[in-house]
């Protein structure tokens, strides 16, 4: 670790997009380019900044306005309202941070900034600074999102099998729910394909995930821009255990129950405890979060399930009460410590990309049970490419009913095809390993960067 402030070889600002699914990837990089001897500065914005929760880390933060600092995206009349005055106002209050940084004697190098943020790059060139985009999304939906914007992927989709460089044949279900679904969120849609806006001028296309898990699509996209593989984005003591003292993410919206988590599953067998979270933010339908209770209960199965104060309502009356033999139901966990207990054997999740790559890299079976974003992709890949793990199928209300949540659950917990599933995660939980480790595609690819941007 570096401590003298002149013995640092570069400094990079890191400006993520002011999410906990967008923060704690680019922290957890900011923490590898820190290890290689880089200055790193994390940027949020200031709403975002007074509700996060800061564990022990050395990475320095500093904030920058999206315009309503008093309560961010709530503030806003809109998610287009709330994007336009982030790019307006950020621009502006980033170039001030550049300015302060440069003056107090730190000057910035280099613009880590998140995909969802193009007008950065815009800021970093009027600086005549290095400019590196980086995808917290997997290079699959990348991609996906690439040949909408060029439009090469016309919308609204028309034919029953999609081809595209890279990929699997896909099906409209299995791309992200902006494009199967045509029309819904338009303001997210707009911003996840104006990712590509001007990634032409990067000198960097950086993305959280390992090059062995999307080979073939990394290879393809390689091709067009000087893009690195620099994932899996998790603490490295559940990883390579290189980072000294790097064993939480750093930052979390929610307070977790950790020491009543992690009691619990020391009470229960190798293998015998079900997962289930739909992250921070997903909010599933009163009819879903039933049908997913009765799943569990049917399927007479230990289970351990988030369900944050928000969506508790939602559960059957006296659910917990009348589960609390084979249950426990926290509004918040340390799902890091969770999925790696040897007690959990089954992850029922949302599957979007962090939660995913968590997964993966723990060698944790999953049933996929996909909300929106990019979460249906993911679980294409996780059923039919990586096979480790099943997607639940759905009804014409788009639901995944008890019976189904119950024959998934058992048939990876004990059932034929559960066999195989398992063999798949503890592979990818060794290709994981291995990518970040020393000498490894994403430890090289991080190395490179580092090299270049000190001669830069």
């Amino acid at each position: 670790m570096v401590n003298e402030k002149n013995a640092y070889r570069a400094h990079c600002l890191v400006l993520a997009y002011p999410t906990q699914g967008h923060i704690n990837p680019m922290l957890q990089f900011s923490k590898r380019l820190e290890h290689k001897g880089v200055r790193v500065t994390l940027v949020t914005t200031y709403s975002i900044s007074k509700t996060i929760h800061k564990e022990a880390t050395s990475i320095a933060l500093e904030t920058i306005s999206d315009g309503y600092d008093d309560g961010g995206i709530e503030q806003a009349e809109s998610i287009q309202a709330y994007l336009e005055r982030f790019w307006r106002v950020g621009s502006q209050t980033l170039s001030q941070l550049l300015e302060k940084l440069s003056s107090s004697g730190c000057p910035v190098d280099c613009i880590v900034y998140d995909a969802f943020l193009p007008w950065a790059l815009d800021v970093a060139k009027k600086f005549g600074l290095v400019g590196a985009v980086f995808f917290t999304q997997s290079c699959a939906v990348d991609n996906i999102l690439f040949h909408v914007y060029k439009g090469v992927l016309k919308l609204p989709l028309s034919e029953p099998e999609i081809l595209l460089p890279g990929l699997p044949p896909l099906q409209p279900q299995d791309t992200p729910s902006f494009i199967c679904d045509f029309g819904s969120y338009p303001a997210f849609f707009d911003m996840v394909v104006q990712q590509f806006s001007n990634i032409d001028k990067a000198d960097w296309v950086l993305c959280n995930t390992f090059y062995e898990l999307e080979q073939e699509v990394v290879d393809w996209m390689a091709k067009i821009w000087p893009l690195r593989t620099i994932g899996p984005t998790i603490p490295s003591m559940f990883l390579d255990r290189r980072l000294k003292d790097d064993n939480v993410y750093g930052f979390s919206i929610f307070k977790p129950s950790t020491d009543a988590c992690m009691t619990w599953l020391n009470d229960r067998t190798k293998g015998s405890v079900v997962y289930v979270s739909f992250g921070s933010m997903a909010a599933l339908e009163v009819e879903q979060m039933q049908e997913l209770a009765w799943g569990l209960r049917m399927s007479n199965r230990y289970f351990l399930w988030v369900v944050r104060k928000s969506e508790e309502a939602k559960l059957p009356e006296n659910f917990v009460e009348e589960t609390s033999e084979k249950g426990l139901v926290v509004r918040w966990c340390p799902q890091l410590e969770v999925l790696t207990h040897e007690a959990v054997g089954c992850f029922v999740t949302h599957c979007g990309w962090n939660s995913t790559l968590e997964a993966l890299s723990f060698g944790v079976p999953m049933v996929a049970v996909p909300q929106w974003t990019d979460q249906s992709t993911n679980a294409k890949y996780i059923m039919d490419v990586w096979k480790m793990g099943l997607k639940a199928p759905v009804d014409e209300k788009g639901l995944v009913r008890r019976e189904a949540a119950k024959h998934y659950i058992r048939e990876i917990m004990e059932g034929e095809r559960g066999k195989e599933i398992k063999k798949n995660a503890l592979k990818w939980r060794k290709l994981a390993k291995e990518a970040v480790d020393d000498g490894g595609s994403s430890d090289m690819n991080i190395e490179e960067f580092v090299a270049k941007l000190v001669h830069s």
